[in-house]
C-alpha cells in the first residue's frame, strides 16, 4: 500500500523498532502512530525572497536591489546564515538591519535558525551603490531643478523670527506624511535650525563616500546643519559657504523620489533666500506672518522677493491668530487681527497674481510643547482646533497622493 501524500514540502520520516520499510511493518500496513513529519530544507531562492522584503532604513529600498546581501548559506539543518554588507562601519542601523533580515528569513519554512553576519562595502562597492542611486548617474545634480521632477518644494519664509514659521514647516510635513505622501524637509535657516529638536531626530546623518544618506522622522527625510555640529555650537558663516551648504543639502543627500520637499528658510531676503531663488527656481514661496501689522509688513517683503526671483507665492499662513482659554469659546486676539489678509493682498496687488491667505493658525500651548519633544501636534494632539487647519492647509498644498500622471514610463510608440 502507497503512504498517504504528505503536504508540500514536508517528507514522511519513521520510527519503530524494527520496521521492514520506512513507516511500514512487516504487515505492509502504513504505521501512522510512527510517522512524522519534517520541513523540507529551504532553498536560495526563498531565502533570497524573503530579503527582498527587507528595506534599508535609510535609503528605503530592498537590500537585494542595493547588492548588500553579501552570501546566502543554508545548512542540511535548516540553518541559514545570511552576510550583509552595511555601507559604513559606523552605520546607525546595523542593530535594525541585522533584526530585520533576521525576522524575514525566520518565517521561511524549513528554517529553523538564521544566523546574520554584517561586512563592511569596499569603497568601489560604495561608489557602484552612489552611482546606481543616482541613476546610473555619477556626477552630482539637484533633483528637484531638473524639468522632468514632479516633486512640489515649498520654501517657508517670514519677515522676521519668532512668527512660529519652523512650527509650521515641521507639523505641515508631518501632515502631508500622514496623508500618504513621501516627504523631505531642509532646514536652511542654517544660523538658527530647530527642526531636528521639533521632529524628535536623534540619528545623524549616514556617509556613503561623497552622497549623505538622512535621518527619518515620522516618515519624513530630514537634514539639518545641526546634525553635523557638536552640542549648541553657532554656525559662523557667510554668503558663500551658506550657499554652498544649501547646494550640498540638495545634491549630496539621498533624497529618493519625494512627493514634497518643505524648506524652512531663515526670516528675512537675504543670502539663502537668494540661493533657493538660484538653484531651485521652481520652488514655491509659503509666507508665514502673525496677525500683528507690524509683522505682516515684513512678511509682506519676505514674499515680495519673488518678483526679482521670479517664483511663484504659493500663499499666506496667519500663525497665532487667536487664543481661546481653556474652557471658553471666546476667541481673544492677542497680536491683532487681519495681518494675514493684509500680507495676502498686499502681495497680489504688488505680484500681479492672486496670493490666498491659505489659514489661520489659533495659538495653543500644546503647538509650542510638541515643538519642544519633537511631537507634531498634527501627530500627537490631531484633533486640536490648530492641527486641523494644519491639516487642511497641507492637503489643500500637496492634493492627492502622487500617482502615474506625468511620470516618464520610458516606452516609446510602436511603429507599424
Amino acid at each position: 500500500m502507497d503512504l498517504p501524500r504528505c503536504p508540500i514540502g514536508n517528507t514522511p520520516v519513521a520510527r519503530g523498532n524494527a520496521p521492514s520499510r520506512a513507516g511500514l511493518r512487516p504487515t505492509g500496513r502504513p504505521d501512522f502512530r510512527t510517522i512524522e513529519y519534517m520541513s523540507s530544507t529551504p532553498t536560495t531562492e526563498q531565502v533570497n525572497a524573503a530579503l527582498a522584503t527587507v528595506q534599508d532604513p535609510e535609503i528605503r529600498r530592498p537590500i537585494t536591489d542595493l547588492d548588500m546581501v553579501k552570501s546566502v548559506e543554508i545548512g542540511d539543518d535548516g540553518v541559514v546564515k545570511v552576510g550583509v554588507f552595511l555601507t559604513v562601519a559606523g552605520c546607525p542601523m546595523r542593530g535594525r538591519i541585522e533584526k530585520d533580515v533576521s525576522e524575514a528569513v525566520a518565517k521561511v519554512p524549513g528554517v529553523s535558525r538564521v544566523a546574520v553576519e554584517l561586512d563592511v562595502m569596499s569603497d568601489e562597492q560604495r561608489k557602484a551603490l552612489q552611482t546606481k542611486l543616482r541613476g546610473g548617474q555619477a556626477e552630482k545634480e539637484i533633483p528637484f531643478a531638473k524639468p522632468s521632477s514632479l516633486t512640489k518644494v515649498f520654501a517657508v519664509a517670514s519677515g522676521k523670527g519668532g512668527v512660529g514659521k519652523s512650527s509650521v514647516t515641521v507639523n505641515l510635513a508631518a501632515a502631508m506624511a500622514a496623508q500618504g505622501h513621501k516627504v523631505g524637509v531642509v532646514d536652511a535657516d542654517i544660523y538658527g535650525h530647530s527642526v531636528p529638536r521639533m521632529l524628535g531626530v536623534s540619528d545623524r546623518p549616514t556617509k556613503v563616500e561623497d552622497m549623505i544618506l538622512p535621518p527619518t522622522a515620522h516618515d519624513i527625510k530630514v537634514i539639518s546643519v545641526g546634525m553635523f555640529t557638536q552640542g549648541n555650537q553657532p554656525v559662523v558663516w557667510r554668503g558663500p559657504m551658506l550657499h554652498r551648504a544649501l547646494q550640498q543639502f540638495l545634491a549630496d543627500v539621498f533624497w529618493g523620489d519625494l512627493d514634497v520637499l518643505l524648506m524652512d528658510l531663515p526670516p528675512g531676503t537675504g543670502d539663502i533666500a537668494i540661493s533657493v531663488a538660484q538653484l531651485l527656481p521652481g520652488a514655491e514661496i509659503l509666507v508665514v506672518t502673525t496677525p500683528q501689522l507690524a509683522a505682516a509688513e515684513v512678511a509682506e517683503r519676505a514674499g515680495a522677493i519673488s518678483a526679482q526671483t521670479h517664483q511663484r507665492v504659493a500663499g499666506v499662513i496667519e500663525n497665532m491668530s487667536y487664543f481661546v482659554a481653556p474652557g471658553s469659546q471666546e476667541r481673544t486676539y492677542l497680536f491683532g487681527e487681519g495681518g494675514g489678509q493684509a500680507v495676502a493682498d498686499g502681495l497680489t496687488k504688488a505680484l500681479g497674481a492672486n496670493v490666498p491667505l491659505l489659514g489661520q493658525v489659533p495659538l495653543e500651548m500644546a503647538l509650542r510643547e510638541g515643538g519642544d519633544e519633537g511631537k507634531p501636534l498634527v501627530l500627537d494632539q490631531p484633533d486640536s482646533e490648530a492641527a486641523k487647519v494644519l491639516r487642511t492647509i497641507a492637503g489643500e498644498l500637496v492634493g492627492k497622493p502622487r500617482g502615474l500622471s506625468g511620470l516618464q514610463l520610458g516606452i516609446s510608440p510602436a511603429r507599424r
